[in-house]
């Protein structure tokens, strides 16, 4: 995928406050509703005529302790009446949360990326059905040392408009289990990173002004703003001459 055609999915992100992870083993497509949740999307560009596009991630993953390593599983589902045309689905990750490989899909080269993302893949879908639906296993790995986040933007084929995103979303825990094989990661939450030997709160990561959904109080009036329709959007200009 060519760098002009990716410069626009940094423009089209959209901040969100909720969504959902799951775990699943394989990709796969599947007539229905899948397993999972919209919570934090929200329709941005208005979609072609009978296509309703969203997205679905579960409530819980699991973070192997000593590898990092977890499963996420995307679903992007045509719940309107007509067939969906050539369209993409992102997978992004911010913070602690890195996306590390998509079966089917093409890594976002890193100039192309969201501000303040550290990783994602574009998957290209040719149409998909009125009432089908499509997942993909998401390999990632989650710093249990900070906080993570997962955005999933799906967009015209050709990055020009944005009909759905669900996120940026946090996920964590607030107990963690340092000793534990795995710790469960829950939709919504904000993760309390494991403290130290000596104990002490580690610091939150990422560069200042780069967090795309801002906690605590800053995060309230985000929300707040969002539900009147504030977006975070940066966007960057197309060369000339082509």
């Amino acid at each position: 995928m060519s760098s002009r055609r990716m410069t626009t999915i940094a423009g089209s992100l959209v901040t969100a406050s909720f969504s959902a992870v799951m775990i699943l083993t394989v990709p796969a497509v599947a007539r229905g509703p899948e397993p999972g949740s919209d919570k934090g999307g929200k329709a941005v560009d208005q979609a072609p005529a009978g296509v309703e596009l969203t997205t679905l991630l579960s409530e819980k993953i699991s973070v192997d302790n000593g590898s990092r390593k977890t499963t996420i599983t995307a679903t992007v589902k045509n719940g309107g009446t007509k067939e969906s045309g050539a369209i993409r689905l992102l997978v992004v990750g911010f913070d602690g949360l890195k996306v590390t490989g998509v079966p089917g899909c093409s890594q976002i080269a890193e100039g192309d990326l969201p501000e303040g993302s550290n990783s994602g893949f574009s998957c290209p879908i040719d149409n998909l059905a009125a009432g089908a639906s499509k997942s993909y296993a998401a390999e990632a790995t989650f710093d249990l040392g900070s906080t993570g986040k997962i955005c999933l933007p799906v967009q015209a084929s050709d990055g020009s408009k944005t009909f759905w995103q669900q996120g940026p979303v946090p996920f964590g825990t607030t107990n963690p289990s340092p000793n534990a094989p795995a710790t469960p990661l829950l939709l919504g939450t904000d993760n309390t990173p494991v403290a130290p030997e000596g104990g002490g709160e580690l610091p939150r990561t990422g560069a200042p002004g780069r967090d795309v959904l801002p906690l605590g109080a800053a995060g309230a009036a985000l929300l707040t703003a969002g539900a009147a329709g504030l977006w975070w959007s940066r966007r960057r200009a197309e060369p000339r001459g082509h």
